[in-house]
C-alpha cells in the first residue's frame, strides 16, 4: 500500500471506532461522567472538608486530576479492549488481517479510537469538576502531553488484553484486578509524601504514580515526582507495550484461527 492508501485505511479505522462508541454514547460517555460526579461529590466535597488542605490546595483541588486521569484511562482501555475482541470473537478481524493493510496500520487505528474515546471522557469529566472547584491549569502543555501519553498507553494495553483474551468474562478481569488497584495506589486521593519511606518507594514502582503526578503538575503545579522523569518513564512504557502489541498483530499469535 502506498501513503494515501495506508491513510485512507487508518482514517476509515479511527471514524469506524468513533461512530462505535458516539453510537451508544449513553453507555460510553454518560456512565463515566456520572460516576466521577459522585467521586467529586464524596471524596471532594463530603470527605475532602474533613481532610483539609493537601500541599497546599484544597483536597479539592488536589484530587480533581487524579479523578480525570482515572476517567481517561479507564475509558481509553475499556474501549479498545471490547472493540478489538468483539471483532476477534465475530471472525470480522480477519477480514482486515488479509488485507494488504500493514498492522501498524491497524494497531495505530484501534489505539487512536480508544484515545478519541479517552480525550472525549475525560473532557466531560473536566468539565463537571468545574462545578466544584475551581481550574487553572499552569502548565497547559504538560497537561496535554500527559494526557495524549497516557490514553495512547493503556489503549496499547487494551490491545493486548483484547488478544488473549478468550471470552468477554476475561476483559474484565486486568481491569478489575489490576488496572482499578494500581489506579487507587497511584497517589489518585493522596500524597506520596504522607507515606512512610518505605511504602513511598514501594508506591513507586506503580506506574500509575506517574501519570498522576505529572497530569497534577500541569494542571496545579506540585508532583511527588518530577515531571521530565515521569514523562520519560511513559514513552518508555508506550514502546514497551506498543512493541508487544505490534509483534501480536504482526505474527497473528492469538488472534488468527
Amino acid at each position: 500500500m502506498n501513503y494515501s492508501e495506508m491513510m485512507v485505511a487508518f482514517v476509515t479505522l479511527v471514524r469506524k471506532e468513533i461512530r462505535r462508541f458516539m453510537r451508544i454514547w449513553v453507555q460510553t460517555l454518560v456512565p463515566p461522567a456520572i460516576t466521577m460526579t459522585l467521586y467529586f461529590v464524596i471524596f471532594g466535597a463530603i470527605i475532602g472538608s474533613r481532610i483539609g488542605d493537601m500541599g497546599g490546595f484544597t483536597y479539592m483541588e488536589f484530587v480533581v486530576p487524579g479523578l480525570i486521569m482515572m476517567s481517561v484511562i479507564n475509558n481509553s482501555y475499556s474501549n479498545v479492549v471490547s472493540s478489538f475482541f468483539g471483532a476477534k470473537f465475530n471472525n470480522s478481524i480477519e477480514e482486515l488481517l488479509v488485507s494488504p493493510t500493514p498492522s501498524f496500520v491497524i494497531l495505530s487505528g484501534y489505539v487512536f479510537g480508544g484515545v478519541a474515546r479517552g480525550l472525549c471522557v475525560g473532557a466531560i469529566v473536566t468539565l463537571m469538576s468545574t462545578f466544584f472547584t475551581d481550574l487553572n491549569i499552569q502548565h497547559v502543555g504538560i497537561t496535554v502531553l500527559t494526557v495524549i501519553l497516557t490514553s495512547i498507553m493503556f489503549s496499547l494495553a487494551g490491545f493486548i488484553n483484547a488478544v488473549f483474551a478468550n471470552s468477554f468474562d476475561d476483559i474484565n478481569i486486568i481491569p478489575t484486578f489490576v488496572l482499578t488497584p494500581l489506579i487507587y495506589l497511584g497517589g489518585v486521593f493522596y500524597s506520596v509524601s504522607l507515606l512512610p519511606d518505605f511504602w513511598a518507594g514501594v508506591s513507586k514502582i506503580n506506574p500509575m504514580l506517574y501519570m498522576v503526578n505529572t497530569f497534577r503538575f500541569g494542571i496545579i503545579g506540585v508532583s511527588d515526582i518530577d515531571y521530565r522523569l515521569a514523562l520519560g518513564m511513559i514513552v518508555f512504557f508506550i514502546i514497551l507495550i506498543g512493541g508487544v502489541a505490534y509483534y501480536l498483530l504482526e505474527t497473528g499469535r492469538r488472534i488468527r484461527t
